[in-house]
C-alpha cells in the first residue's frame, strides 16, 4: 500500500471529523483527535486547545502532551500571552521569536523557552462575533508559521469551532456556556483518571493517557466516558 501524501491525510482527517459531527459525538475526543493531527502533520512540535469557561476565563481542554510543564505554560499564556491575546481580539496572533514577547508575557516566554519551544501560532475559534477559545501551535524553532500550515491551522479551529457550536444546536434548551462547561467537566474527569491509572500502573502520566486513549479507541468507546468509568472503579485499562 503507498504511503498517502500529506494532502491526502489533510483530506482525510477532515472527512473523519466531519464524521464525529453526530449526535451524542465526544467534544473532548474530536478536539484531542485536532491537536494530535496538528503535531502529525503541521510544522509544531506541540498544540493544544483552550476553551473559555462560563466566567469567560480560557482552560486547557486538550493538549498533544500531557506534561504538567506543558500545561502550565498554556495557562500561563492564557493569563497573559498569545492565547488571552488571540481569544480576546479574535484575530491570529503569530510570535515567531518567543524570546522577543513583551515584558508583560514574561511568565509564560519563561516557560515556553525552557521546554525548547522558540514560536508560537495562536488561532482563535471563532464564528462571525463569536470566540469560544483558541487554537494553539507550539514550534521548536523561530520564524512564522509556513502559509499551508496556517491556512490548515485555520481550517482545523473551524472545524472545531462548528463542532462545539453544533452540539448546542442539537440541545435547543443548552446554551453555549452550557457545552463549554460540559466539555470542561469532562476534561476533569480524563484529568481524575489520568492520576488514577499513573499510581496504580506505575507509568507516566502521559503514558496513562495513552493507555486510557487506546482502549476508548480500541473499543469504539468516547474518552469521556472511560474516563468516567475509570473513577467511578468500573473499568480497568491495561
Amino acid at each position: 500500500m503507498t504511503e498517502l501524501s500529506r494532502e491526502e491525510r489533510l483530506l482525510q482527517t477532515f472527512s473523519i471529523l466531519a464524521d464525529t459531527l453526530v449526535d451524542d459525538y465526544d467534544a473532548v475526543d474530536l478536539l484531542q483527535t485536532l491537536v494530535d493531527t496538528c503535531k502529525e502533520l503541521l510544522d509544531t512540535a506541540a498544540a493544544g486547545i483552550l476553551l473559555a469557561n462560563a466566567d469567560g476565563d480560557l482552560e486547557l481542554v486538550a493538549s498533544t502532551s500531557e506534561s504538567s510543564r506543558l500545561v502550565e505554560m498554556m495557562q500561563l499564556s492564557a493569563e497573559a500571552g498569545p492565547c488571552i491575546q488571540s481569544f480576546t481580539s479574535g484575530q491570529v496572533v503569530a510570535v515567531p521569536d518567543i524570546a522577543l514577547c513583551p515584558p508583560e508575557w514574561a511568565g509564560f516566554r519563561d516557560s515556553a523557552l525552557a521546554q525548547g519551544f522558540h514560536s508560537v501560532h495562536a488561532v482563535p475559534m471563532r464564528l462571525r462575533e463569536t470566540t469560544i477559545g483558541t487554537l494553539n501551535l507550539l514550534r521548536e524553532g523561530t520564524g512564522e508559521l509556513g502559509p499551508q500550515d496556517a491556512t490548515a491551522a485555520k481550517a482545523f479551529a473551524d472545524v472545531a469551532t462548528i463542532g462545539i457550536l453544533h452540539e448546542r444546536s442539537m440541545r435547543e434548551r443548552s446554551t453555549l456556556a452550557d457545552q463549554l462547561q460540559t466539555a470542561l467537566n469532562r476534561r476533569v474527569k480524563i484529568e481524575q483518571a489520568k492520576g488514577f491509572v499513573s499510581h496504580t500502573h506505575g507509568v507516566s502520566v502521559d503514558d496513562a493517557f495513552k493507555l486510557i486513549r487506546g482502549y476508548a479507541r480500541s473499543h469504539n468507546l468516547p474518552l469521556s466516558q472511560v474516563a468516567a468509568q475509570i473513577v467511578d472503579l468500573t473499568l480497568t485499562v491495561e
